[in-house]
């Protein structure tokens, strides 16, 4: 039975207009940008309120449209499909980013950690809805699964392990871009398993712990192994 959360309000967004000074005209193309991108909002809002009410990520364009107060019209006119309304709700990461952000260490191996503990507790916040999304990427279509799971979708999570590499933090030789690969290997992996419910959500970031700390202890300067080690033996004691 699909687990009804209560819908969020809605809080407009900052227009163009508001962050001009009083009495200077606001120019026509920049107005309507700005309302585009505030429908494009609303028609997101409404989506992600759908989904954690009916637990389906299959929503229909007209239930989207009516609950975010717009024409039918309006969310082909602006997404084209309901496909790329699901691409754009998981790549609307704000929030991540500024949890992240707000938290970031100056160690460049406890920033990779931190990435993924704040993703992983966004998605135990709020389950129904990033089940949803996870297990609709896998089902949809490959050119979905690439734009998401893409080179694009990934430049964040690459660029943690390039800064730990110029810190001096990875050993001469071990190539940042393949160890960032694995480190999405495990991530995702790990997601997907908790998304159709084979990782319970206790032992999911322990899980996907455990293999970064096995990925990077090999990939580390022999300072910081000890560093990594100790986070394997604690992944291993959360899930024992």
């Amino acid at each position: 039975m699909p687990i009804k959360r209560p819908a969020l309000a809605h809080k407009a967004p900052t227009s163009q207009a508001d962050r001009l000074p009083q009495g200077e005209p606001v120019p026509t193309g920049g107005r309507r940008e700005a309302g585009k991108a505030e429908r494009r909002r609303a028609i997101i809002h409404a989506a992600r309120e759908l989904i954690r009410e009916t637990g389906n990520a299959g929503l229909s364009m007209r239930a989207l449209a009516a609950r975010a107060g717009v024409s039918l019209a309006t969310p082909y006119n602006l997404f084209g499909s309901k496909r790329a309304i699901v691409v754009a709700m998981l790549q609307d990461v704000r929030e991540f980013h500024e949890q992240f952000s707000a938290r970031r260490p100056a160690d460049p191996i406890d920033r990779i950690f931190l990435a993924l503990d704040t993703a992983i507790e966004l998605y135990l916040g709020d389950p129904p809805f990033y089940r949803t999304l996870w297990t609709a990427v896998f089902d949809a279509g490959e050119g979905v699964r690439e734009e998401i799971l893409g080179p694009k979708g990934d430049a964040f999570w690459r660029g943690l392990v390039d800064e730990a590499a110029a810190a001096g933090a990875l050993r001469e030789g071990v190539d940042p871009n393949l160890i960032g690969q694995h480190l999405d290997f495990i991530r995702r992996s790990a997601m997907f398993e908790w998304a159709v419910g084979l990782i319970p959500s206790e032992r999911l970031a322990a899980t996907a712990r455990l293999g970064y700390a096995l990925i990077l202890a090999g990939a580390v300067t022999d300072d910081r192994r000890p560093q990594l080690l100790t986070a394997v033996s604690e992944a291993q004691r959360r899930l024992a």
